[in-house]
């Protein structure tokens, strides 16, 4: 059940990635003055469409953009763990300050290949950055227990979503009722659709009257396995498997739907959870990880427990009970969501909370 280790070829590219975006450290010339704007250099990391850190890069960049040369902030993702301790060496020494935004770490539940090696890497910006964002206060927990401490200079900050693009739907009923999982899932994590799939074919047995859109990049494994189910179970006429999607169309595709489902195990800090919230979607989710902490009294929670050696896999008659509740309640639930959004994860306050950060890091001595 765990993630396969990267082929040679792409460790090997990652490393000659790496020795470049260090080399960029090399010469630099003193930072701009104390209190001056941030000019931020993102350490290697690339934005764009494709998984959650890209698109929040992409966010943060559109605000911030990115300076090649002159900069006085270097931004770092826990998922580019690019910079060696001599590189931050003399991004101290020219007067560079330095934040790390810190998702989740590796440990054997999800990971085949050398988590160690991976978490020792990773450790060496949670150590030497002068402030970390963690994602969720699940993601500091991890942090503590697979990096190392952090005994100052730190928050917890929740990725946001753009409340105003991700709306609930103007017409909430729908026959059948729509439940909705999205991302980008490997073989590792076929249960994610397999459960779902049983769990679905449970409910409608209870009589509820459902369907489920999974949509995002599948590994072929995946769609072999919930093509196999769907026979078995007669869910033909019950399940879309749309493929990939764009970030323009997200939005309708959360619309789309009435409840969303994830059960991946121990999440850190899933944007599609928030886009989920934000367009006023129930969360059906495991008891682990950092969802129950974004969800709260939206979300219904499927018990599993915290396990770093081996995931916990929801039962299917446990999702067809979340299923059939979240059915029952959505019309009290629904506004919950959509408000804890708004209230919590707006990406406007994700931004001033970073413009904050970055002149408080810039004012110190």
């Amino acid at each position: 059940m765990s993630a396969r280790p990267d082929p040679v070829w792409r460790r090997l590219g990652a490393c000659a990635y790496r020795l470049g975006v260090n080399w960029r450290t090399m010469g630099l010339s003193p930072a701009l003055r104390q209190g001056a704007a941030p000019c931020l250099w993102y350490g290697g990391a690339r934005a764009g469409e494709a998984g959650g850190p890209a698109l929040k890069l992409a966010k943060l960049a559109a605000i911030f953009p990115p300076a090649e040369r002159h900069f006085n902030l270097a931004y770092l993702l826990s998922n580019a763990p690019y910079l060696s301790p001599a590189s931050f060496k003399r991004l101290r020494k020219a007067g560079v300050k330095t934040a790390l935004n810190q998702n989740g770490v590796f440990y054997p539940a999800w990971f085949a290949g050398d988590w160690r090696a991976r978490n020792l890497r990773m450790a060496i910006a949670h150590e030497w950055a002068d402030h970390v964002f963690y994602q969720s206060e699940f993601c500091r927990l991890a942090a503590l227990k697979f990096l190392g401490p952090r005994p100052t200079g730190w928050e917890i900050l929740y990725n946001a979503v753009d409340i105003d693009a991700f709306t609930p739907a103007a017409e909430q009923e729908s026959s059948p009722f729509l439940f909705l999982v999205t991302g980008k899932i490997d073989a590792h994590q076929t249960y994610r659709v397999a459960q779902a799939l049983e769990g679905l074919a449970l409910a409608r047995g209870l009589g509820l009257h459902a369907g489920l859109i999974v949509a995002g990049i599948l590994d072929d494994e995946v769609k072999r396995q919930a093509q196999a189910i769907i026979d078995r179970q007669s869910l033909q006429k019950f399940v879309l498997l749309p493929g990939p999607y764009s970030q323009a169309q997200a939005p309708g595709l959360y619309r789309s739907a009435q409840a969303y489902l994830t059960l991946t195990h121990q999440d850190a800090c899933p944007t599609g959870v928030l886009e989920a919230m934000a367009s006023g979607l129930p969360i059906i989710h495991p008891s682990s990880g950092g969802v129950p902490e974004l969800a709260a009294e939206a979300g219904i929670a499927i018990e599993t427990g915290e396990d770093w050696e081996k995931p916990l896999i929801p039962s299917a008659d446990a999702v067809a009970k979340a299923m059939l509740k979240a059915a029952a309640d959505r019309a009290t639930l629904s506004p919950l969501a959509r408000s804890r959004a708004q209230a919590h994860f707006s990406f406007d306050a994700w931004i001033e909370r970073h413009r904050r950060v970055f002149q408080d890091l810039l004012e110190r001595i």
